[in-house]
């Protein structure tokens, strides 16, 4: 007779005893990665006001009229749109007609783009090198003191940055399996980035297609023909817009405002595209170009993101992110071509060298606020090759890098922080005293030891974090704002002054439109203080051929304004002259007011 054993009931460890798995300390890791990115990009949120006054007022417009959410028009009668694309103006113009108008819906869609941005980014290094990596460079991009800026503020950067990571997160996908799908989506996202901030969202192409083409896993005709393919989407998606605007009847749509011939398509090519460039061709409008205001992006050159100007904004992990690019190439250069970990070096790297050339030679209109479209690229750059450093430190060519990173960010966050002296004078000197434990800890070959990599996280953020928390805790405003804490602010400070009086008066108003002045920023004021539309006499700078003095003279004969507020920003001046000798001028607060109705 044989006997059946039965095992013995097992005790459940204690509950204090039992070990949380890899996998779920990277998804708690996330999920706090998220909620700290949130809580950095949303709170006191409001303090702002509206940020840029020019673009809030075009989300004004929005959310009143469809038309304006269309074409991104400044004012709900659509007399003139903003001098970009309105793909971002789509977003905040949808929140402000769900939610209602106001601060907070003005520059939450911005905030959530930012928390979206660093989400994809985890997720897009997170296939190519790890959870680990991931966390690093969500981390970096979300603590990147112009990234927390510019997704805390109305301007269109937040979307174009969302736009080309949500690119870079398809490629990733294409390039694991020679997806043309993936290819094709990728394509689209900049497509809509380019409806965003049209050519620049251009610059990440380069570093896309040569990833796939080096490293998708399939024959070179069909990497060809998928990029065909990519770029096929890319046109769709952002050509339909620019033909419903080119086919559509200019006397029933707004002017393009920035454009010299009410034509999308040359404001692309010349005010947003080559002028921005070269500085001749229409971006020079405005102001701008390669003079020593900070405001302007500081002198050409090679050492452009290292100056005064984009220095504090971007370039905190930039040695770090070039070093650990070229020992991750040379690292990997006997690799199969289908690499993974190469290919995302390319990628990345590819994507901070074109752009971080052009921003550096650009000689038109250059805003130290441009290189947020660096962050993803120099984040994720320090997260592949950190990690794969890390992974290899214990041969010594690899553990030097490493040193390399850590010291190179260290000693430059030092010198970043030394130029606001006055400003947490210790943090400074707590960077690089955390920078020499690190490197002396990988120098004496104590690189196994846990707590090293938490030392090395924190000496390559923490510079760049105080900047950011500070950044955050700064209101901002105009047309130029900056990173940083209020002693380092020194951008431009534009806008109209709209007084109580003024308010009043065309609060009155019941005319189509209750006011009309020179230039967009002088109405933006005058139609966000009153809620009443403001027509921009010459769109931005006043110097749009919009409305012509012949419109002008028609909607007044039609009793359709009512006021023209004299003192206004920029060089149309036909109208303003005409108004002077057939009308009579008032004081009005302070203000020359022309009352249109009389």
């Amino acid at each position: 007779m044989t006997a059946t054993l039965t095992p013995s009931p097992v005790a459940a460890p204690p509950l204090n005893d039992r070990k949380i798995s890899p996998n779920a300390l990277h998804r708690i890791a996330f999920l706090g990665l998220l909620a700290g990115t949130a809580v950095l990009y949303l709170w006191n949120l409001t303090a702002s006001g509206y940020g840029n006054e020019f673009y809030a007022a075009a989300t004004q417009a929005a959310s009143q009229s469809w038309k304006a959410l269309l074409f991104g028009s400044l004012d709900p009668g659509n007399v003139i749109t903003v001098d970009k694309p309105p793909a971002f103006l789509w977003v905040s113009g949808l929140f402000a007609k769900a939610f209602g108008f106001s601060s907070w819906s003005v520059l939450a869609p911005q905030a959530l783009e930012g928390v979206a941005a660093v989400g994809l980014l985890y997720a897009t290094v997170k296939r190519t090198s790890g959870p680990g990596a991931g966390l690093v460079a969500g981390a970096a991009l979300a603590l990147t003191p112009v990234a927390t800026l510019m997704f805390r503020f109305n301007l269109p950067d937040a979307l174009l940055v969302l736009l080309m990571v949500a690119a870079a997160y398809a490629t990733v996908r294409a390039i694991e399996s020679a997806n043309a799908w993936w290819l094709a989506l990728a394509g689209s996202a900049i497509g809509f980035a380019f409806l965003t901030k049209m050519l620049q969202a251009f610059l990440v192409l380069p570093a896309l297609a040569l990833a796939y083409l080096l490293a998708a896993p399939t024959s070179l005709p069909k990497r060809l023909l998928h990029l065909l393919g990519a770029g096929v989407s890319l046109v769709v998606s952002a050509g339909w817009y620019i033909a419903l605007v080119e086919l559509w009847p200019a006397d029933s749509r707004p002017y393009i405002g920035g454009s010299t011939n009410n034509s999308l398509w040359e404001l692309a090519i010349g005010y947003n595209g080559l002028g921005r460039i070269f500085g001749n061709e229409g971006g020079g409008r405005g102001g701008g170009g390669t003079g020593g205001n900070i405001g302007f992006g500081g002198e050409t050159g090679i050492g452009r993101l290292f100056g005064a100007s984009m220095g504090p904004e971007i370039s905190w992990l930039l040695p770090a992110a070039l070093i650990g690019l070229v020992a991750g190439l040379w690292f990997t250069r006997r690799a199969p071509r289908t690499d993974r970990t190469r290919a995302a070096l390319v990628l990345w790297g590819g994507w901070v060298l074109v752009s971080g050339l052009v921003f550096s030679f650009m000689s038109g209109i250059t805003h130290p606020y441009y290189t947020v479209a660096l962050a993803p690229g120099i984040a994720a750059l320090v997260g592949v090759a950190g990690r794969g450093l890390w992974q290899g430190r214990a041969h010594f060519p690899v553990r030097m890098s490493l040193v390399a990173m850590v010291a190179a960010t260290g000693v430059w966050s030092f010198i970043l922080l030394d130029r606001t002296p006055t400003w947490l004078p210790w943090l400074r000197w707590t960077v690089l005293a955390a920078t020499a434990i690190a490197v002396f800890a990988l120098l004496l070959g104590l690189s196994a030891r846990r707590w090293l990599a938490g030392v090395l996280v924190a000496a390559a953020l923490l510079g760049t974090s105080g900047y950011s928390l500070a950044t955050a805790a700064t209101t901002h405003s105009g047309s130029i704002p900056l990173s940083g804490p209020r002693t380092s602010q020194g951008g431009m400070r534009e806008g109209g002054e709209a007084t109580s009086e003024v308010v009043q008066l065309l609060k009155g108003a019941d005319t189509s439109w209750a006011a009309a002045t020179v230039g967009a920023q002088s109405a933006a004021s005058l139609q966000l203080a009153s809620g009443r539309p403001v027509i921009a006499i010459g769109g931005w700078n006043g110097s749009d051929p919009a409305p012509t003095l012949e419109e002008f003279k028609a909607l007044v004969a039609e009793g359709k304004v009512r006021y023209f507020v004299a003192g206004g920003r920029g060089g149309n001046s036909s109208i303003g002259e005409w108004v002077a000798s057939e009308f009579t001028a008032t004081v009005v607060g302070g203000q020359t007011v022309y009352d249109l109705g009389a």
